[in-house]
């Protein structure tokens, strides 16, 4: 396993982390029309707290943004290349300190369904389902990291 750590994203990371969300093997199939045309801005990155699993290289393995006023986990993504590394524990860990730190009591994630079985990994616990919307026309998990 390659050493990595967590670090703020700035906007110089948008075009990484775009590429991360549209190129993550997870939104393929019927899936795909959720990340297609989407953009991590620079202006979200600077709005909101949003971190980045980097190796020493600073290559991008993973990252998260926090909506601290929602309380909500927004995105959250492992590269392909990086997954079963311990990189997204390592960035659920670090978002519920974040999430402390911003005195929040509890985070909601409403996941994409193949990843609902990662966040009850790491400590999130099943609330209920979100109905099909928009673009989205399958039930999404809606799950919650209790911060203590």
């Amino acid at each position: 396993m390659s050493e990595f750590t967590v670090r703020r994203a700035t906007a110089e990371d948008a075009k990484r982390l775009t590429r991360l969300v549209r190129t993550s093997r997870a939104y393929r199939g019927d899936y795909a029309a959720m990340v297609e045309g989407y953009q991590v801005g620079g202006a979200y990155i600077e709005h909101h707290p949003v971190f980045v699993a980097v190796d020493a290289s600073d290559r991008v393995l993973g990252f998260y943004a926090l909506l601290v006023d929602d309380a909500e986990l927004d995105l959250a993504f492992v590269a392909d290349s990086a997954q079963g590394q311990g990189v997204g524990r390592l960035l659920m860990e670090h978002m519920t300190g974040q999430a402390r730190a911003a005195g929040l009591k509890a985070v909601r994630v409403v996941a994409h369904p193949p990843a609902e079985e990662f966040y009850l990994r790491t400590g999130a616990v099943r609330t209920g389902t979100v109905p099909p919307t928009g673009h989205i026309h399958w039930a999404r998990p809606e799950l919650r990291y209790d911060i203590a």
